[in-house]
């Protein structure tokens, strides 16, 4: 069972809806002693950084995800990928879920060559992929994604790169490290390919829920 973050800044209905389509069980909730039960979570978000970690903290959110993370798959898209972080300078620096080791900062709107280009970054954007080994794009052909963002993480540890975008620069597409996965793009919104990587995440929980399973019937667990 997925279980989707609600702490008032996520397009939920999006989601819920290519979750629909993959036939994939889920609910949402707001409340750590509900969302424990789910085998993997998604945060999603849209929205300001600080705003955003202001409710995970009002919820008692913040310190369960980080918790959940330990065992459990958790996926976040764009605004809920930026809060895997450290911290964001967005508004005011602002901590954040501290799960993957980076800043978030805000496209400079300057090129190199000193022109002018347009931020936020919008539109449909091609991928390329860093680590193709990563379950995350188990099958998959780097195809277009669906970006919505005026800010992007600038990470501290190189390894966590899965595949990124160009724009004026490198983009950080999509992230990962141990159990904790991030989207800068919509894959709900990215068609087929965007479709594809959230099916790879839901299996991806799959077999990590069968391995706490066996894990636990062991006596390796909990012992």
């Amino acid at each position: 069972m997925i279980g989707i973050v609600d702490y008032g800044m996520g397009n939920l209905y999006s989601l819920s809806q290519a979750l629909k389509r993959l036939e994939q069980p889920y609910f949402i909730s707001d409340e750590p002693s509900v969302l424990e039960k789910a085998d993997g979570l998604i945060l999603p978000g849209v929205g300001a950084f600080k705003d955003a970690m202001g409710l995970l903290n009002e919820k008692h959110l913040n310190e369960f995800l980080r918790k959940f993370a330990e065992t459990k798959p958790l996926l976040g898209i764009c605004l809920g990928m930026q809060l895997l972080f450290d911290e964001s300078e967005e508004g005011s620096l602002t901590k954040g879920l501290g799960l993957i080791p980076g800043r978030v900062i805000r496209f400079s709107g300057i090129s190199d060559d000193g022109a002018r280009y347009k931020v936020p970054h919008m539109g449909w954007n091609t991928l390329e992929f860093i680590t193709p080994e990563s379950p995350l794009l188990k099958g998959l052909e780097p195809g277009f994604a669906y970006f919505v963002h005026s800010y992007y993480a600038d990470l501290e540890e190189p390894a966590t790169l899965i595949a990124a975008a160009d724009y004026y620069g490198q983009v950080p597409a999509v992230v990962g490290k141990q159990n904790v996965f991030g989207a800068q793009f919509h894959p709900e919104k990215s068609g087929i390919f965007g479709e594809a990587l959230l099916k790879n995440y839901l299996q991806l929980v799959k077999q990590n829920s069968d391995s706490l399973i066996q894990n636990q019937q062991s006596g390796k667990v909990g012992s």
